[in-house]
């Protein structure tokens, strides 16, 4: 095994080499069933102990001086895109509107990475291994951030990629990634069936897979956010994080980020990290406590976080288990509200999966359930401009005027509302 990392199982704990493609754990995927959520699913472990003795007290200070490289599944930093990708900002807010919220509200953006979406970490990641072991050719299967994202990346990268994705895709999401020159291949089916075709693909061209939870070094990628945010809030850590949850990868990866900190000995314990699900598409939640997994087919607006069969459940799960997460699901109308209160109370224009979150943390207001002065961030994973279609009901573009005084008149003064 590497000195720096290897991959364990997270079904049967066996432990493999990582200096090569490794996807699923041979003895467990083997017995993998359509339709039920994959085992196998493999977890980056590092040296903690060689981490920790090799520098001093100023343990966090020393892994950002090295932009956190011994905690990342790479040789080097100059593998990775020439695209800044992470350091998004982190809002505060004491109010909302006007209205005093009783608690401190973060909201971690991350529409401005250079695809506009949470996902280019992960694929910024798995771009820089490629390089690094001369790998030319990326594929994955996308609703289309993942996709765009990893077209991007490669991109810039001077590589090729090739991008499965359900033919009902918005068309903001499958316009970036042909203008990215990817090939795109649209499926007449779900993003379970592109996931299939893209696997299959892999299997019989060789390429190298960036599907997540399938490529263990995509988690890897989107812990980052949560080194992030432990020093933006001034190397302490939230009290709630809301995290938008459709296959779970996010949500592991925001948990695999502070649980690196906690075995590292930089926090004490871990932040309470809500999965906010859609109503419309709750197949992770509505098994969490069930003996045998049962698959609903999913309806939701939120495109992104739609999956009849999270990939990455036995992960998710576990961590939630572990840590005592907490779960909360919305209804695409509160999403939609959530939406247009996001983004006329602060200016920011979310994807409706990343306004799920925020429908999350409203709903949890709401009930009353976020303590006075407590710090609780929500995790805003893409742009509204990527899915501008799914709003067109909460708003009204007015009929053009006549260019004239009278116009004028009608629209400003009093004598005529």
């Amino acid at each position: 095994m590497t000195d720096k990392y290897h991959f364990r199982c997270i079904n049967c704990g066996g432990e493999y080499e990582a200096g090569k493609p490794l996807y699923l754990c041979p003895a467990c995927s083997s017995g993998n069933q359509p339709g039920k959520p994959p085992k196998g699913v493999l977890k980056a472990i590092y040296d903690y102990k060689a981490i920790s003795i090799s520098s001093n007290k100023n343990l966090f200070k020393e892994l950002e001086k090295d932009q956190f490289l011994p905690l990342l599944p790479l040789q080097g930093l100059s593998s990775l895109p020439k695209l800044k990708v992470g350091e998004t900002p982190l809002y505060h807010y004491r109010e909302l509107a006007s209205e005093k919220l009783g608690f401190d509200l973060f909201l971690k953006d991350d529409s401005q990475n250079p695809t506009f979406s949470f996902k280019d970490r992960a694929s910024a990641i798995v771009s820089a291994w490629a390089k690094e072991h001369g790998i030319e050719t990326i594929i994955a299967a996308s609703t289309g951030n993942a996709g765009s994202s990893l077209a991007g990346m490669c991109a810039v990268q001077g590589q090729k990629s090739v991008i499965f994705v359900p033919a009902a895709a918005p068309m903001a999401k499958l316009t970036q990634i042909v203008m990215y020159g990817a090939k795109i291949v649209p499926v007449a089916g779900t993003y379970d069936d592109a996931f299939s075709m893209s696997v299959k693909a892999t299997e019989l061209f060789g390429f190298y897979n960036r599907n997540t939870a399938f490529n263990p070094l995509t988690i890897e990628g989107k812990k980052t956010v949560s080194f992030e945010i432990f020093r933006q809030m001034g190397k302490r850590i939230p009290d709630r994080i809301f995290v938008p949850t459709g296959d779970g990868v996010i949500l592991s990866g925001v948990y695999k980020g502070f649980e690196d900190l906690l075995r590292l000995g930089i926090i004490e314990k871990m932040p309470v990290i809500v999965a906010v699900q859609a109503e419309g598409s709750m197949n992770l939640v509505n098994n969490l406590h069930t003996d045998e997994f049962r698959s609903t087919p999913s309806s939701t607006i939120a495109d992104s976080i739609s999956v009849d069969v999270p990939a990455n459940f036995y992960m998710a799960a576990d961590y939630i288990w572990k840590y005592i997460g907490e779960t909360v699901t919305v209804s695409d109308g509160e999403i939609l509200d959530a939406s247009v209160r996001l983004s006329q109370s602060t200016g920011l224009f979310a994807e409706p999966a990343a306004a799920a979150a925020f429908a999350g943390m409203l709903k949890y207001k709401s009930s009353g359930i976020l303590e006075p002065g407590s710090k609780n961030v929500v995790l805003l994973t893409g742009s509204g401009l990527k899915d501008s279609k799914s709003v067109q009901s909460r708003i009204q573009v007015p009929d053009p005027v006549s260019p004239d005084i009278e116009s004028l008149n009608r629209i400003f003064t009093s004598k005529h509302k």
